[in-house]
């Protein structure tokens, strides 16, 4: 390995391409030196510079009349009115966690906490979408990685996702979504402002954990060697992360900080990047940063990634008060440089200049590429045979991993700390209240099945409706998005058209319902040996609940189900036929403007609704499994006997229940009245041979 990277010019051993390092010389003008070119290969890597997706992205709808901060900053931000916003974004740590599964969980949540905080916000809720090949020792350590972390810091975790599936077997996906308050009047965004205010570096101590996570873990590929780039992943210390949280939130509410950045890939040379990006310069004196190794390179320093760490701008004035602010919750911080009016980044150790680039160059002058895209043959239908009665299928979707309860998993997470939880993590999505009111948020954070590899367009469709609905079906009118983009090799023409197939479904459905994208991330490059993941878009919705107290729950005894939405739907991809074939066929076309109608029903029919949960992965029959377990009551039903009825996928659906004399002010346009709630069977099935099914892996 090490001759290897000897043998090659310095620019390919960091992750640059002969043309990025002749472009770097033209827009120099000259020859960088080591230190520049390693700051170059960080900024523009493609965990930093989203050279093969930023075009792309522009298809996105971002604005909207809530909209306070759209894509750019740390995270987005969204007005809830009465003075209150919400902040909010995913972002993947999947190299990380498929090399070293606890850490790389855990400073995901660290990250993604720091996004939020970075806006000025207060964190209250973690959600978390995990992919892993199949449950074991891997999934296991990353589930303990992100409660070690989340539980420490007193964030609860709320929601999420868990999938397994084949396609992850070597290349996992631990993608973190965080929320948080604050108000909508401090927005606080990383722009360096004002020549002569300083730049102050403060958390935990800087050491080599985490040295070329971006270029080198982040925007490669994984294969032989992988457990070389342990020394990679960055080391989280969640008691620290905690001070931190409090430490930055009081300096915003105090007004000591003009500006916030979080510490994070690419640590120092990205941050500072960032926040000088707007013409403003920054000067930094790298021997004042607080060490933890006392011999590091100045080239290390500026990228190290280590953990717990937050740069702000401070006017002089309040440098005082800021300090007293950090030593209260003793923090590590220096006033390691200074913002000037050369639009430069400027690095200096012991008054030595090792590196100045304009700060420009960085950013806005990343490589953009048009990738060549080039559409995969779509799978023509198999004949599958399911040889199982529709009760034998029922029992065999939930002892599927995918399918099965989650309670061991989400029991390990602290989901009530903070006291703002009304719904609780176990069906659709979460519900936090905005204390003092009764108003509240809903939050879901979603991604698609086996269908993404037969239609990746339908895939970022899927995941933003089945988000949307699921916030509808906690009673939330749906806001905004973030969206986690989890991709291949995009080099390769078949993923290009992957990623492109994705976002334009993802646009598509967005525009449909209305709502904007205000954050995200991109992934690429999940490939092992050259396998690629399947084409995987995650997506976080967040809703406002007008009032918490009048949100589905629980059907009871006597109830009316009725089953909402009439889709087109289709086996293909399902996790029936998964059952008994891999994925084949053609899924069926996706009604948007009726899907949109849906989940403006459900978000204002919820009022008068006892239970509304989403029909998605498992068709029918499994909503109906699954809300039974969820309330403890069965339902005499009477229920299509096709297997397409019972266990298609495809577009939305809905199954609700409600007191009879609610049912005609619900409306009778697009329902279909399926019983009532009572007894102890759903779908022919006894409710605990369902429930001993379902958590057979607990």
């Amino acid at each position: 390995m090490t001759s290897q990277v000897a043998e090659q010019p310095l620019h390919r051993a960091l992750g640059l391409t002969d043309t990025e390092a002749a472009r770097i010389d033209e827009l120099l003008g000259r020859e960088p030196n080591h230190f520049e070119l390693a700051v170059f290969s960080l900024l523009w890597s493609e965990h930093c510079g989203y050279k093969h997706s930023a075009l792309l992205l522009r298809r996105l709808p971002s604005r909207g009349e809530r909209v306070l901060q759209g894509p750019g900053e740390n995270a987005g931000v969204i007005d809830l009115g009465g003075g209150e916003a919400v902040a909010f974004k995913v972002e993947s740590h999947n190299h990380p966690s498929a090399v070293e599964p606890f850490q790389g969980a855990a400073t995901g949540v660290g990250g993604i906490l720091r996004d939020i905080v970075a806006m000025g916000a207060r964190p209250i809720a973690l959600l978390d979408g995990l992919r892993f090949g199949e449950p074991g020792h891997a999934f296991d350590r990353a589930v303990a990685g992100i409660g070690a972390y989340g539980n420490s810091v007193g964030v609860p975790t709320v929601g999420g996702e868990c999938v397994f599936d084949p396609t992850y077997a070597d290349n996992c996906l631990v993608n973190a979504m965080c929320v948080g308050l604050l108000p909508s009047e401090r927005v606080t965004r990383a722009r360096a402002g004002g020549p002569g205010n300083l730049v102050l570096l403060f958390g935990a101590t800087t050491g080599r954990d985490g040295i070329g996570g971006a270029s080198v873990l982040a925007s490669q590929e994984l294969g032989e060697g992988a457990d070389e780039k342990r020394p990679s992943v960055q080391i989280g210390d969640p008691f620290t992360g905690k001070k931190l949280v409090e430490a930055s939130v009081e300096l915003v509410e105090r007004g000591l900080v003009e500006a916030l950045q979080d510490c994070g890939a690419a640590g120092l040379a990205s941050a500072l990047a960032e926040m000088a990006r707007d013409g403003a310069g920054i000067d930094a004196r790298l021997d004042r940063v607080p060490l933890r190794e006392p011999d590091l390179e100045p080239w290390e320093i500026v990228i190290s990634e280590s953990q717990e760490r937050m740069v702000a701008v401070v006017r002089p004035a309040m440098l005082e008060a800021a300090e007293r602010v950090l030593d209260h919750w003793e923090l590590h911080h220096a006033a390691i440089g200074e913002v000037t009016p050369t639009g430069e980044l400027r690095c200096l150790f012991e008054d030595e200049v090792v590196g100045e680039i304009p700060a420009r160059l960085l950013t806005e002058e990343a490589p953009r590429y048009r990738i060549e895209a080039r559409p995969r043959p779509r799978p023509e239908p198999t004949a599958v045979s399911v040889s199982l009665s529709p009760q034998e299928a029922l029992l065999a979707l939930l002892r599927s991993p995918s399918l099965a309860s989650k309670r061991r998993v989400y029991e390990q997470y602290d989901h009530l700390v903070g006291s703002r939880t009304v719904r609780r993590p176990g069906l659709d999505a979460a519900v936090l209240r905005l204390r003092p009111s009764m108003r509240g948020l809903a939050v879901s954070l979603d991604g698609p099945g086996p269908v993404a590899r037969l239609d990746p367009r339908a895939a970022g469709m899927s995941a933003v409706l089945e988000a949307a609905r699921n916030v509808a079906c906690a009673g939330g009118e749906p806001l905004a998005l973030t969206d986690c983009l989890n991709f291949g090799n995009p080099e390769k023409p078949e993923i290009a058209w992957e990623l492109e197939e994705a976002i334009e479904g993802l646009a598509a459905a967005a525009e449909a319902l209305g709502i904007p994208v205000v954050s995200g991330n991109v992934s690429l490059y999940n490939e092992t040996d050259g396998r690629a993941i399947d084409p995987t878009p995650v997506v976080g919705c967040v809703g406002l609940v007008r009032d918490v107290r009048r949100i589905p729950g629980r059907w009871q005894e006597g109830d009316v189900v009725l089953l909402a939405g009439a889709p087109e739907l289709s086996l293909a991809g399902s996790a029936y036929h998964g059952l008994a074939w891999a994925p084949s066929g053609r899924p069926a076309p996706i009604d948007l403007r009726a899907e949109a109608a849906l989940v403006r029903f459900l978000w204002r029919a919820s009022p008068l609704l006892t239970l509304a949960h989403d029909a998605d992965r498992g068709g029918l029959a499994v909503a109906l499994a699954e809300a039974a377990l969820w309330s403890g009551v069965g339902a005499d039903l009477d229920l299509p006997g096709d297997e397409l009825a019972l266990f298609g996928e495809g577009g939305g659906q809905a199954v609700l229940a409600c007191a009879p004399e609610d049912v005609d002010r619900l409306g009778a346009k697009g329902l279909r009245r399926l019983g009532v709630v009572g007894g102890g069977t759903i779908c022919g099935v006894e409710l605990e041979e369902l429930r001993a099914a379902s958590e057979a892996h607990g």
